[in-house]
């Protein structure tokens, strides 16, 4: 199986790019790094110290992360998987049965820290969403007003910390790796792209 990995910035379209191939590619897996994020008191308590604690790695669960991809390339039936609730600021998990069997399957990793991950990103299809930053910033807006309930200027804090952090550490991961750079939007590039993973698909 396959993995294609999905990074950029806040409000870029990662998840709907994600969404797009999941139903495109039939039987595909989806792990978006969101749904891991910690809810315990230590990083409760250090949300408060620092506002944008939740754009960095040490927010989510690094290990459970990694045992549910190695679960999917062990090709374990039976998965478990994270949720996290942001309004709640709680973890669920989930046990989904896989089938393994479907011809267009890829697993995809989407989210912010998809890229800085113990994976060998030599080996993956890396692809980093790319959109103007007010764009972004209105989906961001839209996002956390109605499923976060944060008001405007929260967000436009949190928005401008994650852009900068995220394109201050994307550098060596675009150095160092074979990366497809899109916006998710534009028609031309998403078809281009549909038809460079058909091909890697099959090979």
């Amino acid at each position: 199986m396959k993995t294609i990995i999905i990074t950029g910035p806040s409000g870029s379209g990662k998840s709907i790019l994600s969404h797009k191939l999941s139903e495109l590619f039939d039987d595909s897996i989806v792990i978006n790094t969101d749904s891991y994020y910690r809810d315990n008191i230590l990083i409760r308590f250090l949300s408060i110290l620092q506002s944008d604690i939740y754009d960095r790695p040490l927010s989510i669960k690094l290990n459970e992360i990694n045992k549910t991809l190695n679960s999917i390339y062990n090709k374990e039936k039976l998965i478990t998987f994270s949720h996290y609730d942001f309004k709640r600021k709680k973890s669920s998990y989930r046990e989904i049965r896989i089938n393994y069997k479907g011809k267009n399957q890829f697993l995809i990793l989407e989210g912010i820290f998809s890229h800085r991950l113990d994976l060998n990103y030599h080996e993956t299809i890396n692809i980093v969403c790319k959109e103007e930053k007010e764009i972004c910033f209105i989906r961001r807006l839209n996002r956390d007003q109605l499923e976060r309930g944060r008001n405007t200027r929260e967000v436009n804090k949190k928005f401008n910390n994650s852009w900068y952090l995220f394109y201050q550490n994307i550098r060596n991961y675009l150095k160092s790796n074979k990366v497809i750079i899109l916006n998710p939007l534009d028609i031309i590039s998403y078809d281009n792209l549909v038809i460079n993973l058909q091909k890697m698909k099959n090979n």
